[in-house]
C-alpha cells in the first residue's frame, strides 16, 4: 500500500510603511505556500520505503528526500523553472545533473496540483519503471554555473552531467540506484553507472 499524506505550510510576510517611523501601517501580508508531500511504499520485497516532497510552488521547485531501507537518504531536487534535476546521493561528493523529460513534468505537475489531503494507494497498482542515467565523467560543471537551489544543494560536491540510455550494456556495472514515488503511483528507479571518458 502506498500512502501519500499532504501537508500545507503556510508562511506570511508583512510590508510595513516606514515613511514616518511614528505612524505604525496596517501590515499587508505577502503570501506563499510550501506542501509536504509524505509518501510510504513497498519495494518489492515488501519493505516499505519512506520519501517526503517539499514543493516550492512560487520558485517551480520539488525537493525529494528519499530514505532507502539501509537507512540512508538522498536528495533529488526537480527545478522545474530551468528543467533541471539534481540528484545528491548519501555518503557522496557528488551531484548528477539530467534535464527534465516530458515524464518528469508530468509528475511534478501531479505534485504542484496537489491540494492538502490524504491519499492511499494500492501497491500493487503501482507503475514500477527503471531509468537508467550515464555519467558523463569528464563533464565537470562549475557550480558558479548553476541556478541557487542547486548551488546550495551541491556546494562542495563534484557535478557531473548525465544523459539518459537505454541501459548500461554488459560492460558497464551500475552503480546505485535512487528509488522515486510519485503520488501518480508511479515509482521509478533511476539507476547510474560510468560511460567512458
Amino acid at each position: 500500500m502506498t500512502v501519500v499524506d499532504v501537508q500545507n505550510i503556510r508562511s506570511h510576510l508583512y510590508n510595513h510603511n516606514v515613511d514616518d517611523e511614528f505612524t505604525l501601517s496596517k501590515p499587508i501580508p505577502l503570501l506563499w505556500s510550501l506542501q509536504v508531500v509524505r509518501i510510504t511504499v513497498p519495494d518489492l520485497t515488501g519493505t516499505l520505503i519512506k520519501q517526503s516532497a517539499l514543493v516550492d510552488k512560487h520558485n517551480d521547485l520539488v525537493t525529494y528526500t528519499v530514505t532507502s531501507p539501509a537507512n540512508h537518504t538522498s536528495t533529488v531536487l526537480f527545478d522545474i523553472k530551468h528543467g533541471l534535476i539534481c540528484y545528491k546521493p548519501m555518503n557522496q561528493e557528488n551531484c548528477y545533473l539530467s534535464k527534465m523529460e516530458k515524464s518528469d513534468y508530468e509528475n511534478m505537475q501531479f505534485l504542484l496540483q496537489q491540494s492538502i489531503q490524504t491519499e492511499v494507494l494500492l501497491g500493487n497498482e503501482t507503475q514500477r519503471q527503471t531509468e537508467f542515467l550515464g555519467v558523463m565523467g569528464g563533464s565537470q560543471v562549475d557550480v558558479s554555473t548553476l541556478e541557487e537551489p542547486l548551488q546550495a544543494l551541491c556546494r562542495h560536491s563534484s557535478i557531473h552531467w548525465t544523459r539518459r540510455q537505454e541501459g548500461p550494456g554488459k560492460q558497464r556495472l551500475v552503480y546505485f540506484c535512487i528509488d522515486i514515488c510519485f503520488p501518480s503511483n508511479i515509482c521509478v528507479s533511476v539507476c547510474f553507472y560510468y560511460l567512458p571518458e
